[in-house]
């Protein structure tokens, strides 16, 4: 399986990372293939790659706000990559890097699997106006059951709301309501806005540099990028 692009891709995005220094881009390898920008031909605005730009209307922060180097990353429910990383990796750097205060990290939802995991996106955000962003997050992320094949639906939603707690009368009236939809929306567009095709996808960056990791990596990868920020 590879990392579920946008368009037809290949298998070369599963050793892709990039690193861009801000205003130029530039290439610098770590022993991984490179092979294009970071941003689009048609996005000349700078501005849209500003920290602040790349941090809000996700997730969350994991982690201290005041962290020296943050990881964004672009991701879909139900892509097997996205659950390969938050099952295996994500909780190694958590440990390693965001506990300590090193790095913060963010989720930015790309739903590139269609209808249903806009629908899990939207609840995500639900669950966090109960403060329950990330109880919910894992425990989608505990269900996964594949790419497209009817796990995500309003019965287990609801069921994932349970699970964690929620007052299952507001979290129902946020998602009939569709009150988190056009956030999803958002953060979809800003992806393909800057570049983004693929989940998942990682954006690792300090005030001076960013590095760009496509694919459900291992954690030495991971390391190699924060260590060449840190």
């Amino acid at each position: 399986s590879t990392p579920k692009p946008s368009s037809a891709a290949s298998d070369v995005y599963k050793r892709q990372v990039y690193f861009i220094s801000v205003p130029i881009i530039v290439g610098i390898i770590l022993g991984i293939y490179v092979t294009s920008n970071l941003v689009s031909d048609s996005i000349n605005d700078q501005l849209l790659l500003t920290n602040t730009q790349l941090m809000k209307n996700g997730s969350p922060e994991m982690g201290l706000a005041n962290a020296p180097i943050s990881i964004v990353e672009f991701g879909d429910y139900q892509c097997t990559f996205c659950y390969k990383f938050h099952q295996n990796t994500l909780n190694q750097i958590k440990m390693e890097y965001i506990d300590t205060g090193k790095v913060n990290y963010v989720f930015r939802d790309f739903p590139l699997n269609g209808p249903d995991s806009v629908l899990v996106a939207e609840a995500s955000y639900c669950a966090h106006d109960q403060g329950k962003y990330w109880q919910y997050h894992n425990i989608v992320f505990k269900n996964w059951a594949g790419e497209n094949t009817g796990w995500v639906n309003m019965d287990s939603i609801v069921e994932f709301a349970t699970q964690v707690d929620l007052d299952i009368f507001e979290f129902n009236t946020c998602i009939t309501d569709h009150k988190y939809y056009q956030k999803v929306i958002d953060n979809e567009n800003y992806a393909m806005m800057i570049g983004i095709n693929a989940t998942p996808t990682f954006l690792i960056f300090d005030d001076k540099q960013f590095i760009k990791i496509i694919g459900a990596q291992q954690l030495e990868t991971f390391q190699n990028a924060l260590n060449q920020l840190g």
